[in-house]
């Protein structure tokens, strides 16, 4: 089974997968935008039991579009958001793709609110598509 690390910038907070991603999405809505500070989120849903967390977290909760709510996970140091646990889907863990730093890690699959979705922006195309 693969198992991958993704940390923070400075590498006191990690989380450790086992397995390969139940879903792997880009989310072009303006908070996940503000979040990144990139004009999209990419993030991996993996079961809560297949993760293990490792350092000190300060938590920030976000009320989405829906009225739904995320609790994200970033680190106190350096800042970075190295997980989150979105209360529609209780029992998974999101981690941004960007915490692993692997460019090997699977495209994603699926692409929402592709509304707000930069203008140059061209998500994969065998992609799932919503707006």
């Amino acid at each position: 089974m693969i198992t991958r690390i993704a940390s923070c910038s400075c590498g006191q907070l990690t989380a450790q997968v086992s397995g390969e991603p139940v879903r792997n999405s880009i989310c072009h809505c303006l908070a996940c935008q503000r979040r990144t500070g990139s004009p999209f989120a990419q993030q991996a849903r993996f079961p809560r039991e297949n993760v293990r967390f490792a350092g000190t977290s300060t938590e920030y909760v976000r009320t989405g579009d829906e009225g739904t709510r995320a609790r994200f996970h970033f680190c106190p140091q350096c800042g970075a958001t190295v997980w989150y646990e979105p209360e529609a889907f209780d029992g998974f863990v999101g981690i941004p793709v960007g915490a692993f730093a692997d460019p090997a890690f699977p495209a994603p699959t699926v692409s929402v609110y592709e509304e707000r979705m930069h203008a140059w922006v061209v998500p994969p195309r065998d992609a799932e598509h919503f707006s």
